[in-house]
């Protein structure tokens, strides 16, 4: 186990002194410093694979703690077998030069993907580089499309390549997959609410599958609400730490 400093624990261990501590305040905590860095720490990470891990909250807020369960269903979606995509629909969105077209709504989505993704509600400086990657990118093909023509299989393994080399500091194993999703987000050419409900219909055939190898997703409510309830919000939490 991992507190956002270089220092590592027994998770149980650490968990029960953080109850410890919180006991001698009258108001709960939000956060707690690291008893050897002392660095100042809202959460503890813990089993962590190299693809994945967990993180606990100092602050255990009721209402937060809903929100947190909808990240983590989304981060189970990457964690289900992928569906295989329409190749005839990839072929042509780079073949016809679909992605010259500006995706008023990559932004707001990437947010919330890697969100879930790291557990983390402050992710500005993440989507920043992530975005302004992917836009910079549109831009350089704008001027190749003005003066000479590339082909489709080569704009794409280019974009793939960039799009996962600025996203794997962050997302280490679940990057490709990452890559796959924003893909598959942009040649759907849909909103978010729209996108969201195909790519639902896609989780939904996947998660049995989950559910048997697993059994991790969440029992107590069907699997709509609790991944909507996060693709519906509005952004307004964002910047927070929960």
């Amino acid at each position: 186990m991992d507190l956002p400093s270089d220092d590592s624990f027994c998770y149980e261990c650490i968990t029960q002194w953080v109850s410890i501590v919180a006991s001698k305040h009258e108001d709960p905590l939000s956060s707690v410093k690291c008893p050897l860095c002392k660095t100042e720490s809202v959460s503890i990470l813990h089993a962590f694979d190299g693809k994945s891990f967990q993180r606990h909250y100092i602050e255990q807020d009721p209402g937060k703690r809903h929100l947190v369960d909808a990240h983590q269903l989304i981060s189970q979606f990457y964690n289900t077998r992928e569906i295989s995509d329409d190749a005839a629909s990839v072929l042509q969105y780079w073949k016809q030069r679909k992605y010259l077209r500006k995706n008023i709504w990559l932004e707001t989505w990437l947010r919330r993907e890697i969100q879930a993704l790291t557990q983390d509600e402050n992710v500005e400086a993440i989507v920043y580089h992530i975005d302004g990657m992917i836009e910079s990118f549109m831009k350089a093909q704008e001027k190749l499309h003005a003066s000479k023509q590339t082909s489709p299989e080569h704009t794409r393994e280019e974009f793939r390549s960039l799009l996962s080399d600025a996203a794997r500091p962050f997302l280490l194993g679940r990057t490709a997959r990452f890559v796959t999703e924003v893909e598959l987000f942009l040649i759907s050419q849909r909103n978010i609410d729209a996108y969201s409900r195909v790519r639902l219909q896609r989780f939904k055939e996947s998660a049995s599958h989950v559910a048997r190898e697993q059994d991790t997703l969440p029992q107590d409510r069907p699997l709509e609400d609790h991944y909507l309830y996060l693709l519906n919000e509005e952004t307004d939490c964002v910047g927070g730490v929960i």
